[in-house]
């Protein structure tokens, strides 16, 4: 294990090797004999869980109902939204047979060819032509109204150039589905999650991020408006970690989904929709994790503290577990996860690296010696300093080390971001600056022309329009038109 450390590629080298080496070597996902497609192995997977069940929760706690839909949709609904087939048109994998036979020549298994299906199914990029026309049988009258649903699922869109949990083709994700009565409740529901997820990435996931809205040329194929949370990684560039769209009357008229109002007249309902998926693993570990391996927020950590026995005969490891036994139980009265590892077949050494790896907030270390004294080796994850403590509020002490990392790896990422986040004028030294990376707050003229001219001079794109921006009068720093608040440019994954 020593040496798997030593191995890791330090991120001041080569911040792209650094993250795709961690991901596996703490042993979060590997790549699958399906092309683009990754396996999540247990230990990454229950970090998911963590977020998934704390999000499930957080929605509910506003009235959203879980329910799933099919993962084929046929491909006559996707066309039914021009704009919005026109955006996934390129990511989408179509299903055109359905049976399979063996080659007359005993070569193996072909596709049928009289098995053409009459319509193409596509595997869903996303929902939303899928749920309308669920919804149009769902709804009839205001009384129907909000409906609120949100699904856990898989979805597909086809990637040429993949990095595992950022950018894969195929992905975990929840998307919310929401339809409303009026413009004005709709427009509220998509800014309340985009809220959520805010309040999720800062206080459970300890990363700051800037809500904006993004511009036309960045929004979701079919809306009206996206609102976004981006998130600095430690090499300056923005990671869109969530996205909650109001989507008008788009999706109601193109599958007719109508209803009769309080003054019985038929009104096309209102629509939203917002999602997050399994790219916030990425932005976990991008956003914390340092050259000896993962570093987690206890509050996301499958597993919070972890206690190592140090010692050399039975008899010792008999009076260690003695010792440790109330400390465990006292820690998972705190709900706080907590192994004793006592295992005979890994040295202490070995544990210590492969945890600290793993990013295990929380390391106890107890040997014979430490027995005698009353004491007990404590070690943070987040600075990797040691201390020894008394035995006795050792639980207690445990308790406020978690709460202390959690706010440290918060305030520790929100300092990065502010140190790396500069208003810029001059169209020539952003060229330049936007090499180092960060945030970059420049005045924009508003057109998609002067967007796209900077994104081919510079590969950055406008993230956001901060929604705390205020108004400041400016001139866009490429063409010199008047701006009336600057926005966030920065380069992307």
């Amino acid at each position: 294990m020593a040496k798997e450390l030593k191995d890791l590629t330090k991120r001041s080298e080569d911040y792209s090797k650094w993250y795709n080496e961690l991901v596996v070597k703490a042993d979060l996902a590997e790549q699958s004999p399906v092309r683009g497609c990754m396996v999540i192995k247990p230990y990454g997977y229950a970090i998911w869980e963590k977020m998934q069940q704390t999000l499930d929760g957080m929605f509910k706690a506003t009235g959203v109902q879980n329910a799933y839909f099919p993962l084929l949709i046929p491909k006559s609904f996707l066309c039914r939204e021009a704009e919005h087939v026109e955006g996934f048109a390129k990511e989408c994998a179509v299903v055109t047979h359905y049976r399979l036979k063996n080659a007359e020549d005993g070569s193996g298994v072909i596709v049928d060819p009289e098995a053409k299906l009459e319509e193409e199914f596509v595997i869903r990029p996303t929902s939303e032509t899928i749920i309308w026309s669920t919804y149009k049988n769902w709804i009839q009258s205001y009384r129907d109204l909000p409906l609120l649903i949100n699904q856990w699922a898989n979805v597909m869109r086809w990637e040429m150039r993949t990095r595992m949990f950022l950018r894969t083709s195929e992905f975990l994700w929840q998307e919310g589905h929401c339809a409303h009565e009026t413009a004005e409740e709709s427009e509220k529901r998509t800014v309340e999650m985009i809220n959520v997820y805010a309040d999720f990435a800062e206080k459970y996931m300890a990363m700051p991020v800037i809500k904006g809205v993004k511009s036309a040329n960045e929004r979701f194929a079919g809306a009206v408006n996206t609102y976004t949370i981006e998130a600095m990684m430690q090499d300056g560039k923005a990671l869109q970690s969530g996205t909650s769209h109001n989507l008008g009357q788009n999706f109601a008229k193109a599958f007719d989904v109508t209803f009769i109002n309080k003054e019985n007249k038929p009104e096309y309902v209102w629509a939203n929709s917002w999602g997050v998926s399994t790219r916030l693993m990425g932005a976990l570990i991008m956003t914390h994790s340092d050259d000896n391996g993962l570093v987690l927020p206890p509050k996301l950590a499958p597993l919070q503290v972890v206690i190592v026995p140090i010692y050399k005969s039975q008899d010792q490891k008999d009076a260690i577990s003695k010792a440790v036994h109330p400390i465990v139980e006292g820690l998972r009265k705190k709900g706080i996860s907590v192994k004793y590892d006592d295992a005979d077949n890994r040295r202490p050494g070995f544990k210590f690296a492969d945890y600290e790896l793993k990013g295990v907030p929380v390391r106890l270390a107890l040997g014979a010696r430490d027995l005698e004294n009353g004491t007990i080796e404590l070690m943070r994850r987040d600075t990797l300093e040691k201390e020894t403590l008394p035995l006795d509020g050792i639980v207690e002490r445990v308790e406020r080390e978690l709460e202390s990392i959690q706010d440290s790896l918060f305030n520790r990422a929100l300092k990065l971001r502010e140190e790396n986040t500069f208003k810029v004028d001059s169209y020539d030294d952003f060229k330049k600056r936007i090499e180092d990376g960060g945030f970059f707050l420049v005045h924009w003229d508003g057109t998609t022309e002067t967007e796209e001219k900077i994104k081919e001079d510079t590969k950055a794109t406008i993230r956001c329009i901060p929604l705390d921006a205020e108004e400041e009068e400016g001139v866009c720093m490429v063409t010199g038109k008047p701006s009336k608040r600057r926005v966030i440019v920065a380069r992307s994954y």
